[in-house]
């Protein structure tokens, strides 16, 4: 499977503190899209399950038993790898049932392409591709004209009120090339977050303002 990255504690894509999985590969090519070095499957994102799991599972000696609460699956498409989900889901639903995903297809494209399966392991799914235009700062949505859809109803009263009391927040990860910045966006946030950074004298694709570096990519989500 292709996952180029995972994240933890993510707490601005789903209730609790999360592990955030990102699959490498996406068709669509959405103009405005978060993640564009992610719609390409590149050799170096090939892991086994095996391997996404040893790092899940590091998370959990050092946070302890209840220090994953959920998964988010974003990407990229995770759906666009579903052997990679029917490998992967099986094994986080032993740790938590709250697996929340994000797919470019919509609810009913993945029913009739044969991923009920894979759907009935999921809590919820949110939906559709990215429109730029219409981009509305929606909570846990990159556009308004996705939906979200709650699967599990076991998990419908948490996500109820998690939905109605939540907001669209930014959280970043500090990581060995620089910062990874994960949430959901605003169309107007690169501009801003290279102002602030160029006011404050760090280095940006080569642009050379003080003695600082930014990282090499600021990825935000959907």
């Amino acid at each position: 499977m292709y996952v180029a990255r995972l994240l933890y504690p993510l707490r601005v894509l789903g209730p609790g503190k999360r592990v955030g999985i990102w699959f490498a590969g996406c068709s669509r090519g959405c103009p405005g899209c978060s993640n564009p070095e992610l719609w390409k499957q590149d050799p170096r994102y090939l892991v086994s399950g095996d391997t996404v799991l040893k790092m899940i599972n590091a998370i959990r000696e050092t946070r302890g038993a209840e220090g994953i609460d959920g998964f988010t699956l974003t990407g990229g498409d995770p759906f666009e790898q579903p052997e990679a989900l029917r490998e992967l889901l099986p094994r986080l639903r032993e740790i938590s049932a709250d697996i929340l995903a994000y797919s470019g297809f919509r609810l009913r494209e993945l029913r009739n392409r044969g991923y009920r399966d894979i759907l009935d392991q999921l809590a919820v799914v949110i939906d559709g591709p990215y429109v730029e235009s219409r981009n509305t700062n929606c909570f846990l949505r990159g556009s308004d004209n996705q939906e979200i859809h709650i699967l599990n109803p076991a998990l419908e009263e948490r996500y109820r009120e998690y939905l109605k009391n939540g907001r669209n927040e930014v959280q970043n990860f500090r990581t060995r090339d620089g910062f990874i910045s994960a949430g959901i966006h605003r169309p107007e946030y690169p501009r801003e977050l290279r102002e602030a950074l160029l006011s404050k004298g760090v280095t940006i694709g080569g642009e050379t303002c003080g003695d600082e570096t930014a990282p090499e990519h600021t990825q935000n989500q959907h």
